[in-house]
């Protein structure tokens, strides 16, 4: 049998890390999915291609910082990303019956990132590459279908995700520091379907 290719969905939730939430709290979780293609080339590598689309948002009015809860700001953004990662398998993972048929797995790579803000107050670029990375793990339920768990933050470079950013650095807390870049981070579930065909001997 030869299994190089697999095609999958997930779905699960973003979070968010900037101005209006420095730390991430479980709160500010929003939905989102993906769908993606991972060709594995050998056991221990993995490559995949990734579209993922859903939201991420926060509220000062929940944080514990008493300027926070006097400025009062939030925000809501959709966003949509394109990633190419490549995935270390730590199992030697192999879609083989009586073989190794789960892995966790570290994974890193590059992408690009599209964001539409509910409220956009000034006319700042929507869109920046973004570095994924984070840990998951892998299971083969029954051939030819897998499940997964993974979580990656998403390292970007603007300060715009949450419509609060300016230049040059400043300290005034009302347009957040621009010299801290804004992060988002996606934990999902996935299913995914294996390819097999006959190796002609």
């Amino acid at each position: 049998m030869a299994q190089k290719i697999e095609i999958g969905a997930g779905v699960g939730g973003f979070n968010y890390k900037g101005d209006i939430s420095p730390s991430t709290r479980l709160r500010f979780f929003k939905p989102g999915g993906s769908l993606f293609f991972r060709y594995n080339p050998s056991q221990v590598l993995s490559l995949r291609a990734e579209f993922a689309g859903g939201v991420i948002g926060a509220d000062d009015k929940h944080s514990n910082d008493p300027f926070q809860q006097v400025r009062n700001l939030s925000f809501r953004t959709t966003i949509l990303e394109g990633s190419a990662v490549a995935e270390y398998n730590f199992l030697n993972f192999q879609e083989r019956r009586f073989a190794v048929n789960w892995s966790p797995y570290l994974f890193g790579g590059i992408g690009y990132l599209k964001f539409n803000p509910d409220i956009q107050t000034a006319p700042y670029k929507t869109s920046t590459f973004v570095l994924p990375y984070g840990v998951g793990i892998k299971y083969q339920v029954k051939r030819p279908w897998n499940i997964g768990v993974e979580y990656g933050a998403r390292k970007t470079f603007t300060d715009f995700l949450d419509n609060l950013g300016g230049e040059p650095v400043t300290t005034d807390k009302m347009q957040g520091d621009p010299s801290l870049k804004d992060n988002y981070f996606y934990l999902r579930i996935s299913v995914s379907y294996t390819f097999y065909k006959i190796v002609c001997p």
